[in-house]
């Protein structure tokens, strides 16, 4: 019995076609039902033949397709016809009737059948999708592992080549901890999200945490929003430690943040760095920080000002995800 159930239950969703047996029992069990509202109507009105078959061939076709909906309208058809209730009998009217009762059948089962068509591919691109989503996630988690160890094996070789150099391990060594721990951020946040400053922290901290203050509330940010961020905030330390605050001694940063209704204002100056005489052409990095927060109807506007790097990011918050 639950193995009956189980597939009644697949059949009705689409899941999987239902057994021939089956959907002829079902088919039976619509025009039987059919009948009985047609018997309890004929004390109202005798002269009702095929409307209560309709839905007969409606649920017959939904659930065992083509051939089972066909079969349905030709016996509903021929039950309106030889089965009378009451004083009527068969006429021209009543065969009149049946022409157009089979006429409407004929486009209810290819309506159905249309949208049981729709259904199964919809299901069919569906699952492939999940499919290709898992297969995504894995090779993800797979570059991951590797890019980790590859900058683990990086640093640890730098390391050793450049012992009797402090001063460039100096320098080589917040970026290439600041490389780390984003990719390791990005893992963490795409799938809960985080907190605004515990995000700047982990992307500014390898620099020194003397280098920089930050200005704001708590925030937490979605998924989406958090690596959008995340992306941004690393070009633009990674920006300010070749060139800007980070590349002077005395250099300093200050980002601050202002949350206005579901706007959300992030400001990001640089002060006590190397003064900007040329700006070069455009780079990856330049359009990312453009066209990031786009998604989520925002901009960044970055300025070259004497007393350093000054850019201004606003975008919406979403909800959820």
């Amino acid at each position: 019995m639950g193995k009956l159930i189980d597939e009644f239950r697949k059949g009705w969703h689409g899941m999987a076609p239902p057994s021939l047996a089956l959907s002829l029992a079902f088919a039976v069990a619509c025009l039987l039902v059919a009948t009985l509202a047609r018997w309890g109507l004929a004390h109202v009105r005798p002269d009702v033949y095929f409307t209560p078959y309709f839905p007969a061939v409606f649920f017959a076709t939904a659930f065992g397709g083509l051939r089972i909906g066909i079969i349905t309208a030709l016996v509903g058809g021929v039950l309106g016809v030889t089965l009378n209730f009451g004083d009527a009998f068969a006429d021209r009217a009543r065969f009149a009737l049946l022409t157009l009762y089979w006429g409407v059948s004929a486009l209810t089962i290819w309506g159905v059948e249309h949208y049981r068509t729709m259904l199964t591919e919809q299901r069919r691109i569906s699952k492939r999708l999940i499919e290709e989503e898992d297969y995504r996630k894995l090779l993800v988690d797979e570059l991951q592992h590797r890019l980790k160890n590859k900058l683990s094996t990086v640093h640890a070789v730098l390391h050793q080549v450049l012992q009797d150099q402090p001063q460039i391990w100096a320098r080589i060594d917040p970026r290439l901890r600041s490389l780390a721990a984003t990719d390791d951020l990005i893992s963490r946040i795409d799938k809960a999200g985080c907190d605004i400053r515990d995000l700047l922290i982990s992307e500014l901290g390898p620099y020194g945490h003397v280098r920089f203050t930050l200005n704001g509330d708590r925030l937490f940010l979605a998924p989406k929003l958090a690596v959008t961020l995340s992306l941004m905030f690393h070009e633009l330390a990674t920006n300010a430690g070749k060139y800007g605050a980070f590349s002077a001694p005395r250099g300093l940063l200050q980002v601050s943040w202002t949350v206005s209704g579901d706007r959300l204002t992030v400001t990001w100056d640089e002060t006590e760095g190397p003064s900007i005489e040329k700006v070069s052409e455009p780079g990856f990095g330049t359009k990312l920080l453009k066209s990031a927060l786009s998604a989520f109807d925002g901009k960044a506007e970055v300025s070259y000002l004497k007393t350093g790097l000054h850019c201004i990011m606003q975008c919406r918050i979403p909800q959820n995800g």
